[in-house]
């Protein structure tokens, strides 16, 4: 096994392994604030974080193997996807910790509704994002 084939396994294996249950830790969490349930929010959102930090794993074993090659236009766009993808989920990740605040407190007014849109959309376009850059690397990819 070369070292090429060593970094493109620890890239597809932090994909599968960190991008997958990401987007569905984001995804399912609006369902979790409109239930008021906190320990799976707290869960989720440690998970997010979690998840989160794993996927540079993607993004620096997939810088590694592009080595020399970077200026390739599908991997230009595919790294540039995935930094929005990284700003939208720090976006989420401090919805989510907004959201357990609110649901916290004694009062009823805030019941984080504005944080369950925002997480919904946000993880959905992410979603998106994730498929655009698989769709770059295997279509795209001489």
């Amino acid at each position: 096994m070369s070292f090429s084939d060593l970094l493109l396994w620890l890239h597809v294996g932090f994909a599968i392994f960190a991008i997958g249950p990401l987007t569905a830790v984001t995804s399912v969490t609006p369902r979790y604030i409109r239930a008021r349930d906190l320990n799976v929010l707290r869960y989720l959102n440690r998970s997010t974080r979690l998840f989160g930090l794993l996927t540079l794993g993607v993004f620096l074993f997939g810088m590694l193997l592009g080595g020399g090659v970077l200026g390739r236009p599908y991997l230009s766009a595919s790294m540039t996807l995935f930094v929005v993808a990284a700003v939208l989920l720090m976006i989420i990740e401090r919805d989510q910790r907004t959201a357990i605040q609110a649901l916290s407190t004694e009062t009823t007014e805030d019941d984080a509704k504005v944080q369950t849109g925002r997480i919904a959309a946000l993880s959905g376009i992410t979603a998106l994002i994730w498929l655009v850059i698989l769709a770059l690397m295997v279509f795209f990819n001489p």
